[in-house]
């Protein structure tokens, strides 16, 4: 069984990751997925951790495709490929748009098209071969696997057609059999990869926390969407009615305890890891964690959630 950490780490300076990295895969950990949001970007924190490292996997969970051209993409996966020795796997995805046009400035348009003709292009590319532009990487890295952001339907089906896994974030247990049903016909080895925010502790110290994270992802469109799709429009309704209005406090408060309880990994690490394995039995493939905790508990929270 594959078992995934996130980098970067929580509140972690990148000068800081080697001794908790390395503890990680001491520890039994076969895979490192970096998140690219609002800090370090999705291929450096990777680049370092192929020093690190020296069986273990790394993936890119996801880089966006609108923010970067993709000969670019091809280069950074190629320069990864090699830097690795083959251990590295090209997660990429729409991303939001919120992040896209937002932040960006790029307009978020027809976000299944462009995704699947960055695969089009990708996969020659890094195959050593000449691209439909013309573009040609000066050498063929090392095999380099495609994973694709998927959370729903159409984009589940892309995943199936044209990549050799999906990767889903924000997921509510509840919501695993339909997101599994939406890779039905996958070929063999498909991978279905999903991050989990694990949060230690009682619900009253880490209910704030986990209100503020729901409520400020789920609001984006693309995760709204998302949950409004497995049937929790109503639920996220009033929640998302305030986080527009600009009232952030009242939209944590309305986000939903039950799909909190549902989406987050809460509780003891016994509890956390009993929680995983329900995913794991429902078809997650790979899971991916993100713990949050104080930097001076990380390394020992790291090593409890281990595979082991």
């Amino acid at each position: 069984m594959r078992w995934g950490l996130t980098l970067p780490l929580p509140l972690t300076p990148l000068a800081q990751h080697e001794d908790l990295v390395r503890r990680a895969e001491a520890a039994g950990y076969t895979d490192f997925w970096s998140g690219e949001t609002n800090g370090p970007d999705g291929f450096t924190p990777l680049a370092l951790a192929a020093g690190w490292t020296s069986g273990a996997r790394l993936g890119t969970g996801v880089v966006g495709v609108f923010q970067r051209g993709p000969a670019l993409l091809a280069q950074q996966a190629a320069a990864l490929a090699d830097a690795s020795e083959g251990r590295f796997v090209l997660g990429i995805g729409a991303s939001s748009d919120r992040i896209v046009e937002g932040w960006n400035g790029i307009p978020f348009e027809r976000p299944l098209s462009k995704v699947s003709e960055t695969i089009d292009f990708l996969r020659p590319a890094l195959a050593g071969e000449r691209a439909p532009s013309g573009f040609k990487l000066e050498s063929a890295p090392p095999p380099v696997p495609i994973v694709l952001a998927a959370l729903r339907g159409k984009m589940l089906r892309l995943a199936v057609e044209k990549a050799d896994g999906a990767f889903t974030n924000f997921l509510p247990l509840s919501g695993l059999p339909q997101v599994v049903a939406g890779i039905e016909g996958a070929k063999e080895g498909f991978e279905l990869l999903c991050r989990f925010f694990c949060l230690p502790g009682e619900r009253e110290q880490i209910e704030p926390v986990a209100r503020f994270m729901f409520s400020s992802y789920v609001t984006v469109p693309v995760y709204a969407g998302f949950y409004r799709w497995l049937g929790h429009g109503d639920a996220i309704a009033e929640m998302c009615e305030a986080w527009e209005a600009g009232d952030r406090q009242r939209a944590a408060a309305a986000a939903p305890w039950n799909l909190i309880e549902e989406m987050f990994i809460l509780g003891t690490p016994e509890e956390m890891k009993a929680r995983l394995q329900e995913f794991v039995a429902g078809g997650i493939t790979l899971p991916i964690l993100t713990p949050i905790t104080t930097p001076d508990k990380l390394g020992d929270l790291i090593e409890a959630l281990g595979p082991g």
